[in-house]
């Protein structure tokens, strides 16, 4: 990391160590195992950063959107094998969607309501979708619910019965289907002083892998009977890629976060990649000795609030984030001991999460050791908003 570079930078500012970025993509791309890795776009949020990783090895094929109007959006840059990863009922976008490009953008349904609303609306517009099946893969452990509540289908029986009303209609065209294991792929198992903790999740993530995939051959196994063969079987995450990629009935993974790195992938033991995606925030203040207050820097990650949702002061190394105050929205109070800082002075971090750090700057500033700096605009510096 070279300081130099950073500290000229007007602050705040989000930036990009392209050296340890690109080694994160090969590294990733060796897991596919011959496998298509698409690209989950709401981790990444910049339209050059995809395009860079789609370039770097032949197995990035395609992107996951997160809304309808991001997929529209994309598919004028340039995009053309999109899978919206979340059922939308956006009726203006998807509109457009049914018009213009059913052959580019796959749609995410998990229900036979939203099959009725596809064919209403694709015929109300004379047109059409093409449509994925997102499928619950939570895992039901002694009572306990180990996943994320997405998908209400758990079966084959219900599967087929949306795959059959989707066939069943001459507006909608059927893809494949999507399970996302995240309580393999989003889970930590390696977090600090959590041993106990640790221990279990590991255990159940063991049981997770195998019913996961008895519940993917299960379907594939009901659809193939009944004359049905997807054209897309999309599973994992950053996470979980070693284990999906294993699994003969996947066709491809979903990978986002790992390209960036941010620190709750420090907490997973089967992987590790390089912390790529960082931000600098100025001291502005000293509040006292060894108490050093930043402008900004409340960049908390979504999902339960805890400690690890919370931004970590890497540079300069020994700065900790008051526990009764933490990161916040107009100003950082750190503590640090091991020499005297300047006001004006670069601090760095690491978000918690990869992409969502990214609405809060307009661009990346990517550095390398052999090449000169540049930027790069996030979606928000593109003027797009969508969640």
């Amino acid at each position: 990391m070279d300081m130099k570079k950073i500290e000229f930078l007007s602050m705040p500012a989000l930036f990009l160590d392209l050296d340890a970025f690109d080694r994160n993509c090969q590294a990733i791309a060796l897991h596919a195992k011959g496998k298509k890795i698409r690209v989950a776009t709401k981790s990444i949020r910049s339209i050059e950063v995809i395009k860079r990783i789609l370039a770097s090895n032949e197995c990035y094929q395609g992107i996951m959107t997160y809304t309808a109007g991001e997929s529209l959006t994309l598919v004028k840059q340039g995009f053309n094998d999109i899978l919206l990863g979340y059922p939308s009922m956006d009726e203006k976008f998807l509109s457009i969607i049914a018009r213009e490009h059913a052959k580019e953008i796959t749609v995410m349904v998990d229900s036979l309501a939203h099959v009725d609303y596809l064919i209403k609306l694709a015929k109300s517009v004379y047109g059409q979708f093409s449509v994925c099946i997102d499928i619950d893969m939570s895992t039901n452990i002694f009572g306990f619910h180990f996943g994320v509540r997405r998908s209400s289908l758990r079966s084959p029986s219900e599967v087929l019965a949306i795959v059959e009303a989707i066939n069943a209609s001459e507006v909608l065209h059927w893809k494949g289907i999507m399970g996302y294991e995240a309580q393999i792929a989003g889970v930590g198992d390696n977090v600090p002083h959590s041993y106990g903790k640790n221990t279990i999740i590991r255990l159940m993530k063991q049981k997770a892998k195998r019913e996961v995939k008895r519940k993917r051959a299960e379907i594939a196994i009901a659809l193939q009977q009944r004359g049905y063969t997807p054209a897309l079987v999309n599973g994992g995450g950053t996470g979980s890629i070693h284990y999906t990629a294993t699994d003969e009935q996947v066709s491809e993974m979903t990978v986002g976060s790992g390209f960036y790195s941010p620190l709750l992938f420090d907490y997973y033991q089967e992987i590790k990649y390089e912390p790529a995606l960082f931000f600098a925030v100025p001291i502005v203040r000293q509040a006292k000795k060894n108490i050093y207050t930043c402008l900004g820097g409340g960049y908390i990650a979504s999902g339960v609030t805890d400690r690890t949702k919370m931004p970590l002061p890497v540079y300069p190394y020994g700065m900790k984030l008051l526990p009764m105050e933490g990161a916040g929205e107009v100003q950082t109070p750190l503590s640090y001991s091991k020499g005297r800082l300047s006001i004006g002075s670069a601090v760095v971090f690491r978000a918690a999460k990869a992409g969502e750090v990214c609405e809060r700057f307009t661009e990346i500033h990517c550095y390398s050791e052999n090449q000169s700096t540049f930027t790069l605009k996030t979606y928000r510096g593109e003027g797009m908003c969508f969640l």
